[in-house]
């Protein structure tokens, strides 16, 4: 028996690694490190920028990555383990995360910035041209 999936329809054409990614994120449960996503309104009230922030205490700027791969925004942390330090009592772990944002066609990372212990991420998409074109029809006897 097959499945139908949302993007099973005929006129939907090209859209498989959408929703291979809807799968995977749909899988993922991981909630760490906690994160906001909030809407920013543009200097000129027109284009759209977004801002996500994430809780990153005890992760020093070196000890984070923030790239970009494909249509997707991947932070990193790493921290390492101080074996030099003697611990009576251990609560704060020192964690690896990788928390994976897709972004739409067009979205850019503006700026990335640590204050705080919250690492805050702009990114904003400009106003795309729309295209048209026309396509020439060719006629075989």
């Amino acid at each position: 028996m097959s499945r139908m999936t949302p993007f099973s329809s005929p006129l939907l054409l090209g859209f498989d690694a959408m929703e291979k990614t809807l799968e995977r994120l749909a899988k993922s449960g991981d909630s760490y490190p906690p994160y906001n996503i909030e809407r920013l309104s543009g200097a000129d009230g027109k284009a759209e920028r977004l801002r996500i922030t994430l809780a990153v205490a005890g992760f020093a700027e070196t000890d984070l990555d923030v790239t970009t791969e494909e249509n997707q925004l991947v932070v990193r942390g790493r921290q390492n383990d101080d074996t030099e330090r003697e611990f009576l009592h251990r609560g704060i772990a020192a964690r690896q995360f990788q928390r994976c944002f897709v972004l739409a066609d067009g979205m850019r990372v503006i700026a990335a910035e640590l204050k705080n212990g919250l690492l805050s991420i702009d990114l904003d998409r400009p106003e795309s041209e729309r295209l048209v074109r026309k396509i020439n029809i060719s006629v075989k006897d």
